[in-house]
């Protein structure tokens, strides 16, 4: 018994650990026989150790989904996502007179691939992908401090969520489309403000998918705290 218990206090302070560092992001799923097998033990003091972490509010579990790291307040997500959406639609804008085809071309491999994961979909590589494809579009800016803040903004979205297409996997494929319309318009030389508001709502619609899965799962009670 006191074996297991001291496996278990390893294992809550390996998972804490990756929490407070941010490793674990919040909306990180753990998974327990992953954290048994790289801690070298079973899983039943992996489970205790998550016990634990639920009773602190670090750790919540989730209807058909699981273990996931506690999400923090919507509302931080919310008006990070709201600034992004004006801060890299105006970047979007800026940049588009000074994209080459090459550069077009390279956000188009970019989608491409995206679209190839949409099949064995990955979240957490779909978002890596997502964010390749937006930096690419800005990387001309010619406003090197707006070019920062949305660096800033997106690196600060990665700390608040592991991946919004975790929580709404169906919002990928509207997506991809999305990227495609955005480069279209760029490349058909469309009125800057066309592309500024494309951009914009690109964000804002991922936004909205993300509140109304929210409100879903408030009401159905699928969240459990």
């Amino acid at each position: 018994m006191t074996k297991a218990l001291s496996k278990s206090q390893q294992a809550y302070h390996w998972i804490k650990g990756r929490i407070a560092s941010q490793t674990f992001t919040p909306g990180y799923r753990l998974v327990l026989g992953s954290i048994a097998g790289e801690l070298d033990m079973s899983v039943v003091p992996v489970r205790e150790a998550i016990r634990q972490l639920e009773a602190e509010g670090l750790v919540q579990f989730e209807h058909n989904v699981g273990a996931r790291v506690a999400m923090v307040d919507d509302s931080q997500y919310r008006h990070s996502m709201e600034a992004l959406s004006i801060l890299e639609g105006s970047a979007t804008a800026l940049s588009a007179r000074h994209l080459t085809t090459d550069d077009l071309q390279r956000a188009r491999a970019i989608n491409e691939r995206m679209i190839e994961t949409l099949d064995h979909f990955n979240p957490s590589a779909f978002t890596q992908l997502n964010q390749e494809f937006h930096a690419a579009l800005i990387a001309p800016c010619p406003n090197p401090r707006l070019h920062e803040l949305v660096t800033v903004e997106m690196q600060r979205l990665n700390r608040l969520r592991d991946s919004t297409f975790s929580f709404v996997p169906g919002r990928a494929q509207e997506s991809v489309r999305e990227h495609e319309q955005i480069v279209a318009l760029i490349e058909n030389g469309a009125p800057v403000l066309e592309i500024e508001r494309a951009a914009r709502l690109h964000h804002a619609s991922t936004l909205d998918a993300y509140l109304t899965r929210e409100k879903t799962d408030a009401a159905v009670g699928t969240h459990v705290h």
